[in-house]
């Protein structure tokens, strides 16, 4: 008996949707071959660590509230794919903005520059750490095809999901440039920095696995549509969120140090709205936080500026906006109720202030 077939999958049943989805990730990362030994053992140990499993509890929900239908192991273990295209945006991610730590562990870049330092290897050892979590990331994108195509899938169903799958892959990276743009040229647009969070986060965090997930099961175009704009509404939300987590969060729960989307120099919706309310004198606070470098004391200064001149509020109150927004998007055409209800929760979850 496998893994997935051990755990109960019947719908009226399912109370715990991270247990039967656990079970079919580490099923299938324990059939992966081991080719590149190295690489898959940083990439088991990576989604070992631990993570949300937002991306396949919003594509499971999408695919109830479009009504399910066909095999629930099936789903499970094409729902597989987002975990692991997960992986491979984090880990590029990582390198991009030269993080030292994620879920509460080093980052894959820094566990292989202190590999190639303690065994003394030729080179430098950092670039050996960047390109090994590059062929890393490389090696989770190929197992998330893998996972999708493998999942048992009938042809239709496989060719359905393609759409908003290559959709989602291709948005992500395009979100990532813009991101990578935004620091180059220092961008202080709200407007840009809302471009960034609807490709990079909301499109692939919310948006396209309810469209995944709808597709598996067939739905109509008015589902897809009410779907989707939910997701867009939910997922710039919560990259606002974490924005403002970003900052102010605290490092025994995120897992980074406190400040860390100031450390990387990120140019946030929330920067660009407090440099929009800023007086000369902040402004040049902030835009040197920005430039960087960044020690504790400018941190601490600039979480006051940002409450100070009503960044922060303003966040929260466009955050309220768009949740109110996507979850009106629900009332616009049938939906499952049980799947309706999870939806609004989960909605609820990802955007809500943090203590």
């Amino acid at each position: 008996m496998s893994l997935l077939t051990s755990v109960d999958t019947r719908l009226s049943r399912v109370d715990d949707f991270s247990a039967l989805f656990d079970a079919a990730l580490h099923e299938f990362l324990a059939n992966r071959p081991d080719v590149a030994p190295e690489l898959a053992a940083e990439l088991r140990e990576m989604v070992r660590a631990g993570g949300k499993r937002m991306r396949p509890r919003f594509a499971w929900e999408g695919w109830r509230a479009a009504g399910g239908g066909g095999d629930e192991d099936v789903v499970v273990r094409a729902l597989v794919a987002l975990e692991l295209l997960q992986c491979c945006a984090l880990v590029h991610d990582d390198v991009m903005d030269r993080s030292t730590v994620r879920r509460g562990r080093p980052t894959v870049h820094e566990v292989f520059m202190m590999r190639h330092r303690r065994s003394r290897w030729a080179g430098s050892a950092r670039q050996y750490g960047d390109s090994a979590a590059v062929l890393v990331g490389d090696l989770a994108l190929a197992w998330a095809d893998d996972a999708l195509v493998t999942a048992g899938l009938s042809g239709a169903a496989l060719q359905r999901a393609w759409v908003p799958w290559q959709a989602m892959r291709v948005e992500m990276m395009a979100g990532q440039h813009l991101d990578l743009l935004g620091v180059a040229r220092r961008e202080e647009s709200l407007e840009q920095a809302l471009r960034v969070a609807a490709l990079k986060t909301a499109a692939y965090t919310v948006e396209r696995p309810l469209h995944l997930g709808a597709a598996l099961a067939d739905a109509g175009p008015d589902v897809v549509a009410c779907l989707r704009e939910f997701g867009r509404d939910v997922g710039v939300a919560f990259q606002l969120r974490d924005d403002l987590i970003g900052v102010f969060g605290d490092p025994a729960v995120t897992g980074k140090p406190v400040g860390e989307d100031l450390r990387e120099g990120k140019r946030t919706a929330l920067m660009a709205l407090a440099l929009s309310r800023a007086t000369n004198g902040s402004a040049a606070v902030l835009r040197r936080a920005l430039a960087g470098p960044v020690n504790d004391a400018l941190v601490e200064r600039v979480c006051g500026l940002l409450v100070e001149i009503g960044a922060v509020d303003a966040v929260e109150e466009h955050i309220d906006v768009l949740v109110t927004s996507g979850l009106a998007a629900l009332d616009r055409t049938a939906l499952d109720p049980e799947a309706k209800r999870e939806l609004v929760k989960l909605a609820g979850k990802a955007t809500v202030r943090k203590a």
